[in-house]
């Protein structure tokens, strides 16, 4: 059997996942690890027995064994130089969203991958999700007949969004509803987005990074389905990272409505109270299987290095969606809708806007 070894840069969150679950695949001869914290690489070293563990990424980029890397690291603004690396190096790479920061800059990962003839992917795992799956094949068969219109409203803990506010004024736009910008593009392939409205309203996510607590876009697409995505993090706690999404698909033929808000999956106790367990968006192990959907991305991208076919997500249509979300928030921004693609003048107003949202906090 063929192994291949793996690396994985940023063992955080999301990061730490992709080890343990790359740490358990017969496909992986060696795993190795890059992670700036100390404490946190010698933790995921000793749960993963990773073959080497270093707090330099570029000791991954220089080995030219490793053949696959997946890029889990934050901030945000390192995504493209380290992805840019690697993929000069001739390395396969999963990188976890946004695909960059800087539309120039996903069209350059995309050239180079292209003229390398790597696989280069983006971190969507919400198209491993069964439900939405599922919807995608009700679409595809025919069952809904002619779509109508999309919504998304999912909304996280402010526990959450107080975390991903730490690192810069990022909108919920580009850090939710992306994903929902995503599954929902793939939902209605080969339709593309035309025109973006959208709004945000403020609140406890305002003194924390200047952020809107929560964000309603809605998008036109080219064949006139009407999209509706809302994205928030200002849930009280009810369980780390708590997540809650709701569905809902119209069409000539039918509806199709889904609940992701993992209800179902109730724990009380006299400590704390109400939780709601295995409802993140990325997932969580427990114990020998893994409930939802970053696992089961991470083994498919393997596998298609191994097996040379295309990736899920093509970082074609992650900069499609990037591309969205930065209309999003120059519309909520401006008050006016935005036509996609976006011109030279819409750029560079989107280049102004982030001037003033991307200094640190």
């Amino acid at each position: 059997m063929q192994q291949l070894e793996v690396a994985v840069i940023g063992t955080g969150w999301c990061g730490g996942i992709r080890a343990e679950t790359l740490a358990r695949c017969s496909l992986v001869d060696k795993l190795h690890i890059c992670e700036i914290r100390p404490d946190r690489l010698a933790e995921v070293k000793a749960l993963t027995n990773a073959a080497t563990a270093t707090l330099d990424h570029r000791d991954i980029v220089g080995n030219e064994r490793i053949t696959v890397v997946y890029i889990s690291t934050t901030p945000e603004s390192n995504h493209f130089p380290i992805a840019r690396d690697c993929l000069k190096a001739g390395k396969h790479v999963l990188l976890e969203k946004p695909i960059a920061l800087e539309l120039f800059e996903a069209d350059e990962l995309i050239e180079i991958a292209k003229r390398n003839n790597l696989k280069f992917t983006i971190g969507y795992s919400q198209r491993f999700n069964t439900r939405l799956a599922y919807a995608k094949k009700k679409i595809a068969d025919g069952t809904l007949g002619k779509p109508v219109s999309v919504m998304v409203s999912r909304h996280l803990s402010r526990g959450l969004g107080k975390k991903i506010a730490s690192r810069g004024r990022l909108s919920p736009a580009a850090m939710e509803s992306t994903h929902d910008l995503d599954f929902v593009f793939w939902l209605l392939e080969p339709a593309r987005p035309v025109r973006v409205y959208s709004q945000g309203a403020y609140g406890y996510m305002k003194d924390v990074n200047g952020s809107y607590d929560i964000m309603w876009s809605t998008v036109t697409m080219d064949n006139g389905v009407l999209v509706s995505i809302g994205g928030g993090w200002n849930l009280p706690p009810s369980y780390p990272n708590y997540c809650a999404t709701t569905v809902e698909i119209t069409g000539t033929e039918g509806s199709l409505f889904l609940d992701d808000t993992q209800r179902a999956n109730w724990l009380n106790t006299m400590k704390d109270g109400t939780q709601y367990p295995m409802s993140t968006m990325p997932g969580e192990w427990v114990d020998h299987v893994y409930a939802g959907q970053m696992a089961p991305e991470t083994l498919h991208f393997l596998e298609c290095v191994l097996r040379d076919t295309p990736p899920m997500v093509s970082p074609e249509s992650a900069r499609r969606v990037m591309e969205t979300y930065l209309a999003a928030d120059l519309s909520a921004e401006s008050g006016e809708p935005v036509t996609l693609p976006l011109n030279n003048q819409a750029l560079s107003a989107v280049q102004d806007l982030y001037r003033k949202f991307r200094t640190p906090v």
